[in-house]
């Protein structure tokens, strides 16, 4: 048999071995431990007890956690930690207590996830129940990425009609006021988004509702105020029942525009900008990144 006969099919396996992914380091976790508050009133004192529960919860919610390959487990104030894990435990009567916990993002200064919990018992059985239950709602949310810190500018109106002057009606701040509102709410209760404070915000285009107009420079007020992105909306009034919604989301610190969604003509009055604005913003935004992320599973 000719030698490059068995050399080839080695050299095959090699180069098939050497493509293969390679494994992706597990991400640092620190979790420290948590505070216990006894506020019964119960009058015999279980200090003792409630410390050997605790400490015993601990180290079960470090061990399942660690479990997950995604994760390792860092001393809490090690550098490589990403993530840190903080909580408490109160008890409230004889038979309930409180448990609460918050995943924080150490890098990016943020709380990915906190909430309170109720359980009820205060015996071995209880407390392993409870840390069962919390270990995998941590886990959950250290995969979750952290919400966007998201700059959304007040919607401003570009009147077209002949009617139209240079003072912004009462009427029409009213209702640009509902529809920055709405799509505040809509894009915060998205759970991507957190949204930052723009009442802050400098320049003569942000004061002077002229964002439109200023050639992208939202996005660097956006990252003077703290915010990751930024997004500028638009009601461009054709007539008294004719209307179009725009909106533009750029990356803060490069200023690249990452999303845009015009409605087209529609009919409908003032009164209606702000449904037009959420329907919008829910469907070429919202929609679309949930769509990005199911194409990916």
């Amino acid at each position: 048999m000719h030698l490059s006969r068995l050399i080839l099919p080695a050299f095959l396996l090699a180069v098939l071995v050497g493509v293969q992914p390679a494994a992706a380091a597990p991400v640092g976790v620190s979790i420290e431990d948590f505070q216990y508050l006894d506020t019964s009133g119960e009058p015999v004192d279980q200090t003792a007890v409630h410390e050997k529960r605790l400490g015993a919860f601990m180290v079960a919610l470090r061990r399942d956690v660690g479990a997950d390959l995604r994760y390792q487990l860092t001393p809490a104030g090690q550098d490589d930690a990403k993530f840190k894990v903080v909580g408490g435990v109160q008890k409230t009567s004889t038979l309930v207590q409180w448990a609460r916990v918050a995943v924080i993002d150490i890098a990016a200064r943020k709380v990915l996830f906190e909430k309170l919990y109720t359980f009820r018992g205060d015996n071995d059985e209880a407390w392993d129940r409870a840390e069962a239950f919390l270990a995998r709602e941590v886990i959950a949310a250290l995969g979750t990425p952290a919400p966007v810190a998201l700059a959304v500018f007040d919607f401003e109106l570009e009147d077209m009609t002949a009617a139209s002057g240079s003072t912004l009606a009462a009427s029409d701040a009213s209702y640009l006021a509902e529809t920055t509102g709405s799509v505040r709410d809509v894009l915060g209760q998205s759970g991507r988004y957190r949204i930052v404070d723009v009442g802050s915000a400098s320049g003569e285009a942000a004061k002077a509702r002229a964002l439109r107009d200023c050639g992208g420079c939202e996005a660097a007020i956006a990252k003077g105020l703290g915010a990751d992105q930024s997004l500028i909306g638009v009601v461009r009034r054709v007539s008294r029942t004719e209307y179009t919604l725009g909106f533009q989301l750029r990356d803060a610190r490069t200023g690249a525009v990452l999303a845009r969604g015009d409605s087209g003509l529609r009919m409908g009055a003032d009164y209606s900008w702000k449904r037009g604005a959420v329907r919008l913003v829910g469907d070429r935004l919202i929609e679309s990144l949930q769509a990005a992320d199911a194409a990916k599973r």
